[in-house]
């Protein structure tokens, strides 16, 4: 796994631990979308699983009705 990626995953878990349990549950989605990104970080390179995660982050709103939104592998 390269070293981006790492940092990433390292980011989303210290957000996890530290900030989100000051923050209401908000996430739409199941995987959370802190877990949807580790896992896009941990399955695709950087530039994919960063476009993955933000277009995730960005559907999650009010506005949408959110359900299960797992990781697809062959994402085309």
């Amino acid at each position: 796994m390269k070293i981006l990626n790492k940092f990433f995953i390292l980011l989303i878990i210290s957000y996890k631990k530290f900030l989100s349990p000051l923050l209401p549950q908000s996430c739409r989605f199941y995987p959370t979308c802190s877990e949807y990104a580790v896992e896009c970080f941990e399955s695709f390179g950087f530039v994919k699983a960063l476009s993955l995660s933000i277009y995730r982050i960005i559907r999650c709103n009010p506005l949408s009705k959110g359900g299960f939104d797992p990781v697809r592998r062959h994402v085309h």
